[in-house]
């Protein structure tokens, strides 16, 4: 069985083209926001109930909307359906648009499978670098299947999660397992005023890829039309920190 959940809800063709390719594989129960989520990363509703509504229930798929995040509805899927039997595998995706670099951080979609991985069962967030809501993604195909195929098989270390990113290329390059690029967003807030007489703020924003020569980074992969797959970490411990903190502070 497949957990399947994602940041642009549940009516998405990314998460519903996910689901057509992984329905010859396993059992799917997806539990995925009612409506778009992005940029939520892990955060989960602390004030606010939530409402959780049956969509679509067949032989092998379950189909359920939340009004929460994407961290909810991994929450609610592993309580509400899963006590008598845990997913082999949960996948966040597929997204509309890249969760490269230091873009994952505030990923709904990667949240998803931060989330799996915190429950210790194995998770991949999948990303297609682009945005538009009818985005191809059939040439995917390949990819997640090949990907959830070793995962089953295979497993993944306690506390990993796999981050993978896709590029939207006449023909892939390949695939590389490469590391987090360096970068930052700057210009983040227009103003406007309003009518009434109050600003409005909108967080916007341009990337910066601050090692661009850098060629074994996921942005590199990327912008050379390589399948990006990034391992990534629930601990966030400096360990190369430590003993200088250590010597200084102890």
């Amino acid at each position: 069985m497949i957990l399947i959940s994602n940041d642009d809800g549940y009516t998405s063709k990314g998460i519903n083209s996910l689901i057509n390719m992984l329905r010859p594989v396993a059992d799917l129960l997806v539990v995925a926001p009612s409506g778009p989520r992005s940029g939520r990363s892990c955060a989960f509703s602390v004030l606010e109930y939530l409402r959780l509504v049956e969509r679509h229930i067949e032989p092998g798929l379950r189909i359920y909307s939340c009004t929460g995040t994407p961290v909810d509805c991994v929450k609610l899927a592993l309580n509400k359906f899963c006590a008598d039997r845990l997913p082999d595998m949960i996948i966040g995706g597929i997204n509309h648009g890249d969760n490269a670099s230091v873009n994952s951080h505030y990923s709904g979609t990667v949240a998803v499978a931060l989330e799996g991985s915190m429950k210790y069962i194995p998770s991949v967030a999948l990303s297609l670098c682009d945005y538009r809501d009818d985005a191809d993604f059939e040439p995917m195909r390949p990819i997640v299947l090949k990907v959830v195929g070793d995962v089953l098989k295979h497993g993944l270390p306690r506390g990993v999660c796999l981050n993978v990113n896709v590029p939207v290329v006449p023909e892939f390059a390949g695939v590389r397992v490469c590391r987090m690029a360096e970068g930052t967003w700057g210009n983040e807030v227009i103003t406007q005023r309003n009518p009434r007489g109050f600003d409005m703020h909108w967080i916007v924003g341009e990337y910066t890829n601050d090692e661009p020569e850098a060629d074994d980074t996921d942005n590199w992969a990327l912008s050379h039309g390589y399948i990006a797959i990034t391992p990534t970490t629930i601990d966030v411990t400096a360990y190369e920190a430590m003993e200088a903190m250590r010597s200084r502070l102890c």
